[in-house]
């Protein structure tokens, strides 16, 4: 029998292809991580369980294809969403200019009181790093993004992949307890009645 939740939440990584969406679900889900890169075709998603306090957070976990070719197959997606995980990459500055454009994607399509995170990928990579934090700290500045709702991460080697879900699993919860649900019951989507171990694929030929 499957184990009550008291929060069941939509979370949607975006970003560019490359930046390392795929390997922070896994990470995430399995902690594992591959070095041979493939893209996401369509969309794919995981599910996971955690306990945050008193609360037992279902998490539904949307990984999406970076690529402008598959732009209008994952829009749809963003629907019902609560959080939404843009991902750029520490090492490719490219990753980080078009973070704008994804956010413009989120305001197009996204629930207004969607919970929104920057997460800088790739920190590992010390001698690579090309995104300046100044630069961040404007983006952050001229976007409203509050500094709580920014992390550097690594897929590779794990580093604050578990607090990134974690924090945003809870600032969730404590949002719904003090405003009421962020996406409303007739706007939520693919609200599924899944097993913690499923996950599904969606692409097209």
């Amino acid at each position: 029998m499957e184990t009550e939740y008291t929060h069941l939440f939509k979370i949607i990584l975006i970003g560019n292809s490359g930046v390392g969406k795929t390997s922070l679900l896994n990470r995430y889900i399995d902690n594992t991580y591959h070095g041979n890169y493939i893209s996401t075709i369509g969309v794919d998603f995981k599910i996971k369980t955690l306990k945050v306090s008193s609360d037992l957070i279902k998490l539904q976990i949307w990984d999406t294809a970076g690529q402008e070719r598959f732009r209008t197959i994952t829009s749809a997606y963003y629907r019902g969403a609560h959080g939404i995980i843009i991902v750029f990459d520490m090492t490719d500055l490219d990753s980080f200019t078009k973070v704008t454009e994804w956010l413009d994607e989120i305001k197009a399509r996204a629930n207004e009181k969607v919970e929104i995170y920057l997460i800088g990928n790739k920190i590992d990579l010390k001698d690579e790093i090309c995104v300046q934090k100044e630069d961040i700290e404007a983006f952050k500045k001229e976007h409203n993004i509050a500094d709580s709702n920014f992390m550097e991460v690594s897929a590779k080697d794990g580093y604050q992949v578990d607090e990134l879900f974690f924090k945003l699993a809870d600032k969730l919860a404590k949002r719904e307890k003090a405003e009421g649900p962020i996406v409303s019951k007739d706007k939520e989507a693919f609200k599924l009645n899944c097993k913690d171990d499923d996950n599904k694929k969606f692409g097209c030929c």
